[in-house]
């Protein structure tokens, strides 16, 4: 089921102090000399095209700014997908570079193990059409830099603004677990996962990875797993552990070719109901202003022709 809604309606107030303003406002005038004024009148005429047209031109303008949209309830394409929580490793030693020595993403820049690391992940959150997905981002400490939401361009611009070494120069596996699954505090989806990426080791945070690993099996929370860096880096064998213990996944990525491969074979999991209730289906305001730049150019063609 389809509605015609507004996503800013109250901007139609704008309407009447722009009417009351284009009635009262004078037009500067060239001066005439006449002597019998009383055949004039000093009113103004509504009626008249001109004020007819001005009016048409700051009512669609005024329903552009509005943002006419149509919403769909019952797309299906809203109801399927899964709450998936990107938790990704920001300590010192992400900043090494030459993790892409193929140029397959860096395309010949040097970049370090993290950036590679953004833009894999980010293409990975694009093509989740129909996903809510989070970042959680971890070092000494963890924290939630993107909170799980439908809009995927927020998720991605919330990801760019991250750099190594914001939450310290350590490895907090257990706590990057462990706030992965408060962002899930609110999820109503019946899958949750989460992806979780590193190239060292647990070394840092007062939460154990053992302690985060029960606390995501009680929410019934799969982590995936992926071992990012030279073999013998990241410690596969607690990877490995928390993978199996939550009926995830673990994977290992020694260069960026294979990163995108992981995030390839994550992005065929199966897909599940989640909770929302509207879906924007198609925006109209270029329509109000394509038609309130057909009233202007009538206008000014009017006054021409009256000169």
């Amino acid at each position: 089921m389809s509605f015609f809604s507004f996503e800013y309606p109250y901007l139609f107030l704008l309407f009447f102090p722009l009417l009351y303003c284009m009635y009262k406002c004078r037009e500067q005038l060239k001066s005439r000399f006449f002597v019998h004024l009383h055949f004039f009148s000093t009113k103004k005429n509504l009626l008249k095209l001109e004020w007819i047209l001005k009016t048409a031109i700051i009512l669609l303008l005024c329903t552009a700014l509005a943002s006419p949209i149509v919403v769909d309830t019952l797309n299906p394409h809203n109801r399927m997908g899964k709450d998936i929580v990107l938790a990704l490793d920001g300590s010192g030693s992400m900043n090494a570079s030459g993790f892409d020595f193929e140029n397959e993403v860096s395309k010949g820049e040097r970049l370090s193990r993290f950036e590679i690391a953004q833009i894999i992940a980010s293409e990975f959150i694009k093509k989740r059409e129909m996903d809510n997905l989070g970042v959680v981002f971890f070092g000494d400490f963890a924290f939630i830099a993107s909170p799980i939401t439908y809009e995927k361009n927020i998720v991605v611009e919330m990801l760019g603004y991250l750099m190594h070494g914001m939450a310290g120069q350590n490895t907090a596996i257990g706590e990057g677990i462990a706030v992965g699954v408060r962002a899930f505090k609110h999820s109503k989806a019946k899958t949750k996962i989460i992806i979780l990426l590193t190239d060292g080791e647990h070394n840092s945070g007062s939460i154990s990875p053992k302690d985060a690993i029960k606390i995501a099996q009680e929410q019934g929370i799969k982590i995936y797993t992926i071992g990012m860096g030279n073999k013998g880096e990241a410690d596969e064998a607690l990877l490995q552990k928390i993978a199996q213990e939550s009926d995830g996944e673990y994977f290992a990525a020694t260069s960026a070719k294979e990163l995108k491969s992981v995030y390839e074979k994550i992005d065929a999991l199966e897909s599940s109901n989640i909770k929302s209730k509207e879906y924007l289906q198609k925006e109209y305001y270029y329509w109000a202003l394509l038609l309130g730049a057909a009233v202007l150019l009538l206008f000014l063609l009017y006054r021409e022709v009256q000169k």
